[in-house]
């Protein structure tokens, strides 16, 4: 039985050692990477990030109050120090979310731990936290099901403990 277990977890450890390997990719520019603004217009996220305020309102149509105004140069401030020297884009965040990944569907591990480990609290909470329509119902989704997981387990772990002592009920 020894053999066997050992054959097993070293087979495992050379199957995942052979597949493991490095990705590499390139860093994208920032001349590459293209945001829209105003009706059907793209800019580079270089030109945006040294676009002054009335170029941006001339091109977008829209007229920036004060508080806006400085939120838009925080947030250029804030975009030129993720754009290194050569032009890469170096803010991980942002190399995600213009990566263009849809996020609406396919597994969400945040919205399952907060059914299988909260219950029906954390079915709530996946209620409570707003954001992209289709993320929340995706969200939404894998709670229940992290839910409905942990109702299973928690229905298989009582059978079994009323199997061995069968002279509890």
């Amino acid at each position: 039985m020894k053999k066997v277990l050992l054959f097993v977890t070293a087979f495992a450890i050379f199957a995942t050692s052979f597949a493991a390997s490095a990705v590499s990719h390139l860093p994208k520019k920032a001349t590459e990477i293209y945001l829209p603004i105003g009706n059907h217009m793209q800019i580079s996220l270089m030109d945006f990030s040294k676009m002054n305020v009335k170029d941006y309102e001339k091109i977008s149509g829209k007229h920036l109050n004060f508080f806006e105004k400085m939120s838009f140069k925080a947030g250029q401030k804030k975009l030129r120090k993720s754009i290194a020297e050569d032009g890469t884009v170096t803010n991980q965040k942002l190399l995600k979310m213009m990566s263009g990944e849809d996020h609406s569907v396919g597994f969400h591990l945040g919205g399952f731990a907060l059914g299988f480990f909260l219950g029906l609290i954390g079915v709530l909470i996946a209620y409570i936290i707003t954001g992209d329509r289709d993320v929340d119902r995706n969200r939404r989704k894998w709670a229940w099901i992290g839910f409905g997981v942990y109702v299973v387990l928690l229905i298989a772990l009582v059978a079994m403990i009323l199997s061995l002592n069968p002279t509890v009920y």
